[in-house]
């Protein structure tokens, strides 16, 4: 089930895109909420699990805050290819109508890592962290497909393969040794993944730097809602 709702968040993303046709108004402040939901989930709830793990292993592992820091740093890799559209930067180039592999590719392997920990998460924050991240994603995502001059079945078969990254991950993470081995330096990453996605969205500048109050709104709603 849980593999199942990993998909079916990218699809609601791409459906959106399709059915309603949001404004960019629209999906910012969506952004914002999914923003302020995972960084709650971050600061309340996955941080303070990894370190009361590592506390209790017979490994004690003094090095949580670096693998964070590496997860920071992995992130800012992948969006020098994905442009930010991790954090739901549209950046469509109208002379090119040419579908751009490197996004594909960097937004895959970002939903793959997402994936990993959620194989041995001890409860569903995770999972609805991730879940309620990829909905923004799929809109970004089908909104390039459906700029692209492929035929709309390729584009629902591109969406579709990503849908898959993150189920893939947390099924591999419950078989494959390493993963099971290193899952707390994993789990480490994502949250340094996590904290450098939520921290974007959040702190971005509105247009000359003037209080967007829709986005506030927003934020505390996301906010509240991880806490409840």
């Amino acid at each position: 089930m849980t593999h199942l709702f990993l998909i079916i968040s990218v699809l609601i993303g791409a459906c959106l895109v399709v059915v309603f046709k949001p404004k960019q108004q629209i999906i910012r402040l969506f952004l914002a909420f999914s923003g302020a939901y995972l960084l709650a989930i971050t600061v309340s709830h996955l941080l303070p699990e990894i370190y009361r793990s590592n506390l209790a292993s017979s490994e004690n592992n003094t090095n949580i805050g670096l693998f964070i820091l590496i997860g920071i740093i992995v992130q800012s890799i992948l969006e020098s290819f994905s442009k930010g559209a991790e954090h739901g930067h549209i950046h469509l180039d109208k002379n090119s109508n040419k579908f751009s592999w490197t996004l594909f590719i960097s937004l895959s392997i970002h939903a793959f890592s997402e994936g990993i920990p959620v194989g041995y998460a001890d409860n569903n924050s995770l999972l609805w962290a991730i879940c309620i991240h990829k909905i923004p994603i799929g809109v970004v995502l089908m909104t390039f497909l459906l700029h692209d001059k492929q035929s709309k079945k390729q584009g629902y078969l591109f969406i579709l393969l990503f849908s898959l990254m993150s189920p893939i991950g947390a099924i591999l993470s419950e078989k494959i040794p390493l993963f099971i081995i290193y899952h707390q330096e994993i789990t480490a990453i994502t949250i340094g993944i996590f904290l450098h996605i939520s921290t974007i969205i959040l702190f971005e500048s509105s247009k000359n730097h003037k209080f967007n109050y829709s986005k506030f709104i927003s934020i505390v709603l996301g906010m509240a809602l991880a806490f409840l």
